[in-house]
């Protein structure tokens, strides 16, 4: 098995991070990447303002997520946990502990490699682990590698792979920081990272959010959810608002219902529960059991109460998963767009698809049909709102107007 050990500050993690593990990993055919975030770095002490390491924790596991490698990529909070200085002799020896009979490898830019033999422990790092050294741009190629490769191979018998990564991210994390301070600097993140920052208002960001422009709307609602799901979210956003636009709605709060829809995904039921409570949403017994079933009425109350979405954009998210009757345009949009979004592949698609922009209340009544037969199907039990959307749509829906 081969191991890539990725640490730093990650402070924040950016693109370049990015690129350079999704590199690693191809070059060196690597089984696992652990991603570290270090509590204390033994090399130079942490800029004021630095993000506990909660957050800089939270925002590597983002990075690891967008690299769409869940096999083989984790983070690891080993330097957090452990007390002092975060020694790279000490991780690798752990690690080491833990996978006795793995190939290490080390990864690092290029300044930590030009200064490796000033580290803690240098001949400890070179015994446990081969070192992978990138440099972000053409500069940091074979002239300034060769040198210190040659210096580190004779004096500790390192094994030694550079890579040099044309058109990298080329920014500092100083630089960013600053440039985060002055509102800036997002294209240098990961959306989802971006997110979390504005949420969390590090770095000196002081976002509104309950004013929000679209960019920074869809980072946060992405920084909530895991990256398989934003294809998913794009999807239903580019189809309410052709929805939209076909019936005649709001296409401003199609838009905004869409990336906020599925943003409570992934809690769990016990959060799921609680977010309920707080926002004092009651539940049937079905509810109380099916997580599933939750997302919809807490991702609305989370676009109500922390992103300042109106009542209308409020309901749409409610009930884009049970539906009800007699359903607003908007929440009409957004189930079907959540239905038959571009990513959507099963039996009937098509059908549902042509019908959205012919007659939408047949279109909705088709979708609420289909949701009510495959929970049959799957023996699982049908929500009471499914069954009377379903029975309002037989008796009142007509062709829809426009």
């Amino acid at each position: 098995m081969k191991i890539g050990i990725y640490g730093g500050t990650f402070n924040p993690p950016h693109l370049g991070h990015l690129e350079a593990a999704r590199t690693a990993v191809k070059v060196l055919e690597l089984d696992k990447l652990i991603l570290i975030p270090a509590a204390v770095p033994p090399h130079k002490a942490l800029p004021e303002g630095t993000p506990e390491g909660a957050h800089r924790l939270a925002m590597t596991q983002r990075m690891a997520d967008a690299l769409s490698m869940p096999k083989v990529a984790e983070v690891s909070r080993m330097e957090l946990d452990r007390e002092g200085k975060s020694y790279t002799a000490d991780t690798l020896r752990a690690i080491r502990a833990q996978y006795p009979d793995a190939q290490l490898w080390l990864l690092m830019g290029t300044d930590m490699f030009l200064t490796l033999h000033l580290w803690h422990d240098p001949e400890v790092i070179t015994q446990l682990a081969g070192i992978c050294a990138f440099g972000r741009t053409e500069q940091d190629g074979e002239e300034l590698f060769a040198p210190q490769r040659e210096f580190l191979s004779q004096k500790y018998q390192a094994q030694i792979v550079t890579i040099t990564l044309p058109g990298l991210v080329d920014v500092s994390s100083t630089r960013l920081r600053e440039l985060l301070a002055r509102g800036e600097g997002q294209e240098y993140l990961l959306p989802q990272v971006y997110g979390y920052i504005l949420m969390n208002r590090l770095y000196g960001t002081h976002a509104d959010l309950k004013r929000l422009e679209l960019p920074e709307l869809r980072a946060c609602s992405y920084s909530m959810i895991r990256a398989k799901r934003v294809p998913h979210v794009m999807g239903v956003e580019e189809e309410a608002v052709r929805l939209a636009e076909r019936w005649g709605g709001d296409e401003g709060m199609a838009r905004r219902a869409a990336i906020l829809h599925d943003c409570t995904k992934y809690l769990e039921l016990d959060d799921q529960l609680r977010l309920c409570r707080q926002y004092g949403v009651e539940l049937d017994e079905l509810e109380q059991q099916a997580v599933k079933l939750l997302h919809a009425k807490t991702g609305a109350c989370i676009a109500r109460d922390i992103f300042g979405e109106p009542d209308e954009v409020y309901q749409a998210i409610f009930w884009h998963t049970t539906a009800k009757a007699d359903m607003t345009l908007l929440e009409k949009i957004i189930y079907i767009a959540d239905y038959i979004e571009p990513n959507r592949d099963f039996e009937g698609v098509e059908e549902l698809r042509r019908l959205a922009y012919e007659d939408l209340d047949r279109a909705l009544l088709l979708g609420v049909e289909t949701t009510i037969q495959e929970m049959r199907d799957r023996r699982l039990p049908i929500h009471t709102n499914t069954l009377r959307a379903r029975d309002w749509l037989r008796e009142h829906g007509t062709k829809t107007e426009e």
